[in-house]
C-alpha cells in the first residue's frame, strides 16, 4: 500500500513521476582526486610564501628572498616541478602589463603566473582556478613593511598549486588553467590581465573559481566552524545589455546567471563528494562593498564565482603586525587552519574535474509556452554530449528540484508543466554520466555572452 501511495504522489507532481530528480551518478575519479589532497603540502606552500616577508605589488622584484618578484619566481618553479612530474603536461605563461592607478602611482609591471593543462577533447573550453599572490598591511600603499598574507591570499595560491599537483596526474576533456594573480590589492589588476589573456587566446571560459581568503575557520566571534564555505555569485550579468535587462525584468532570470548556476553546481559537488562540508550560496557578487579578481572575469563576460571561508576574522586582514590590548593583529600562519583549507581545496578540485569531464553546457537554450498548458525547451547540440536533461523548479526555490531526461534530442515538451509557475534550464551529459551545469534560457543564463533578445509580442 505504501508503494502504491508513493507512486500516486509522484504521478501527481508536475510532469509525473519522471519529473523527480534521478539519483546522481557517482564518479570514482572525483572520490580519488578528493582523497589526494594533502594538508601538509598546503602548509608548506603557505610557509614558503610567508617567508618572502612581503608580497606587496610594489615591493622588491630583484631579490631572491624578499618581495613579490621572489614569490612569483618561486611559484613558477613550483609549477615547473609539477609539470615535470606529469611528463611536461603544463605550459607556463607569464602574462603581464605595466600599470598605474590610484594605488600604483608609478608604472609597475604586474605579472601573473599561469599553468595550462590542455584538454584532450575540447581544449578551447577552459576551467580556471585562481588566487592572488600579492599581500598588504593596513596602509595599502606601504610596500616595505612585513605583510605575510598567510590567509589573504597565500591560502588561495596554495589551493591553486594543490589543484595543479592533483589534477595534473589525470587527463580531462577540457583545458584546466591554474592562475596565480598579482595586483589584486591595488585594484584587481591581475584579474583583468587574466581576462584579457583569456580573450586573446580565444578561450571559451566555462568557469572561474576564484579562491580568496579560504584558510581560516575561526570567525571574528571566536567561534570555530570547519563545516562550511561561502560561494559568492552575481545574480544579473555584469555584461547584460539594456535590452537584455528589460527582457529579464519581465520574464525572470535575476537568480539564474551562468555564475549563479555555476555556484549551484559547486554546492552539488560538496553535497556528493565531501564529508561534513557544505556550501553556503551567497547571492552577491562579493562581500558587501568589497571585491576580488573574479569581478574582472565577470566584466569580460566569463562565468565566475568567489570562494571564501565561512566566517572571516578582520583582525587578521589588511592589518599591520602588532598586539594591542592583548589582541594579535596581522595575517600570519597562526590564523590558518590547514585541515579546513584542505577541504576547500578538495571542493575546488572535485568541481574542476567534474566540469572538465562533462560536456560544454548546452547552447542556444530557448523556451516557449505562453498561453499554453505545456512548456517547450529547445537548445543547440554541443560536442561530446551523449544526452541532455531538462530541469525546473519553483520560482522561489534555491535549487533545481525536478528533471526529465531528453535523450539525444534537442527539444523537450513538458506536458502539464506551465511556463508561468516555474524556472527552467537544460544540462548536458557525457556518456559516462558527467553532467554540466544547468543553463537558464536566453541571454540571462547563457554561459557564453549572446546578443539582444527579440522584443516580446503584445499580450
Amino acid at each position: 500500500m505504501r508503494l502504491i501511495a508513493l507512486a500516486a504522489l509522484l504521478a501527481a507532481l508536475p510532469g509525473g513521476a519522471l519529473a523527480q530528480t534521478p539519483a546522481a551518478v557517482e564518479q570514482p575519479l572525483l572520490h580519488t582526486v578528493v582523497s589526494q589532497v594533502e594538508a601538509d603540502r598546503l602548509r608548506a606552500d603557505i610557509t614558503a610564501l610567508v617567508g618572502f616577508g612581503t608580497r606587496h605589488t610594489m615591493s622588491d622584484t630583484v631579490s631572491e628572498t624578499r618581495g613579490i618578484g621572489a614569490a612569483r619566481r618561486w611559484t613558477e618553479r613550483e609549477f615547473r616541478a609539477i609539470s615535470q612530474s606529469c611528463g611536461n603536461c603544463l605550459e607556463i605563461a607569464l602574462p603581464a602589463e605595466t600599470v598605474t592607478g590610484p594605488r600604483i602611482p608609478t608604472p609597475t609591471e604586474v605579472v601573473n603566473v599561469v599553468a595550462i593543462q590542455r584538454g584532450t577533447g575540447d581544449p578551447n573550453r577552459v576551467i580556471v582556478i585562481s588566487g592572488h599572490i600579492d599581500s598588504r598591511v593596513t596602509d595599502v600603499m606601504n610596500f616595505t613593511a612585513d605583510a605575510p598574507g598567510a590567509n589573504d591570499d597565500a591560502s588561495g595560491v596554495a589551493a591553486v598549486l594543490e589543484a595543479a599537483r592533483v589534477l595534473s596526474q589525470h587527463r580531462f576533456d577540457a583545458t584546466l588553467v591554474y592562475a596565480v594573480l598579482s595586483g589584486e590589492e591595488q585594484g584587481l589588476f591581475g584579474g583583468k590581465i587574466l581576462a584579457d589573456y583569456a580573450k586573446a587566446q580565444g578561450w571559451v571560459v566555462e568557469a572561474n573559481l576564484n579562491n580568496d581568503i579560504v584558510g581560516n575557520s575561526q570567525g571574528q566571534s571566536g567561534i570555530r566552524d570547519t563545516t562550511r564555505v561561502r560561494v559568492f555569485s552575481e545574480g544579473t550579468k555584469t555584461v547584460e545589455t539594456a535590452a537584455q535587462a528589460e527582457r529579464r525584468r519581465y520574464n525572470g532570470g535575476e537568480v539564474d546567471s551562468s555564475s549563479r548556476n555555476l555556484a549551484r553546481y559547486v554546492d552539488g559537488i560538496a553535497d556528493r563528494y565531501l564529508t561534513n562540508f557544505d556550501v553556503d550560496m551567497i547571492y552577491r557578487t562579493d562581500r558587501f562593498g568589497r571585491g576580488g579578481d573574479q569581478v574582472e572575469m565577470l566584466r569580460a563576460g566569463f562565468p565566475a564565482v568567489r570562494i571564501s571561508e565561512g566566517a572571516e576574522n578582520y583582525d587578521r586582514q589588511h592589518q599591520d603586525l602588532r598586539t594591542e590590548n592583548g589582541v594579535e593583529y596581522g595575517d600570519t600562519l597562526e590564523g590558518v587552519d590547514f585541515d579546513y583549507l584542505a577541504q576547500v581545496a578538495r571542493l575546488n578540485i572535485a568541481t574542476m574535474a567534474a566540469l572538465a569531464n562533462a560536456p560544454m553546457v548546452p547552447a542556444g537554450v530557448a523556451i516557449e509556452g505562453a498561453v499554453k498548458a505545456d512548456t517547450t525547451l529547445r537548445w543547440t547540440a554541443v560536442p561530446g554530449a551523449a544526452g541532455y536533461r531538462v530541469w525546473w523548479r519553483s520560482t522561489t526555490a534555491p535549487q533545481w528540484t525536478h528533471s526529465r531526461a531528453a535523450g539525444q534530442a534537442t527539444s523537450l515538451v513538458l506536458q502539464g508543466v506551465p511556463i508561468d509557475d516555474y524556472f527552467f534550464g537544460v544540462s548536458a551529459l557525457s556518456d559516462d554520466g558527467y553532467e554540466s551545469p544547468v543553463v537558464f534560457p536566453g541571454p540571462a543564463g547563457a554561459f557564453v555572452s549572446v546578443g539582444d533578445p527579440p522584443r516580446p509580442a503584445g499580450s
